[in-house]
């Protein structure tokens, strides 16, 4: 049976309007990511490349890497600022991943 993720909406105005998942078949090379992701927010924003990888906590989701970032640490394009919009769009994007896989 499939987890049912809360999908608490933030008090932020922002709401997840669409999403697409795209779940990988198991391959010991993809190892943790298990699929990808595409969300709009508020019919205005699109977010492409978000990732659902399975952590030693569960699967989670991951945003987008900057390609060109030549730190020592990843940096991501996009994430968001707020824990409670993070946990909204984690919620939203892994409930439709398990609906889909």
């Amino acid at each position: 049976m499939a987890d049912k993720y809360q999908e608490i909406e933030p008090n932020c105005g922002i709401t997840v309007t669409q999403v697409r998942v795209f779940p990988f078949k198991e391959t010991k090379s993809l190892m943790y990511t298990k699929g990808m992701a595409t969300i709009t927010l508020n019919d205005a924003i699109v977010i492409r490349g978000l990732r659902i990888m399975d952590g030693p906590n569960g699967l989670f989701v991951a945003y987008p890497l900057d390609p060109f970032f030549k730190g020592d640490d990843a940096r991501s394009v996009v994430a968001p600022s707020r824990d409670d919009l993070r946990s909204y769009i984690e919620a939203v994007v892994l409930n439709k991943f398990n609906e889909v896989r």
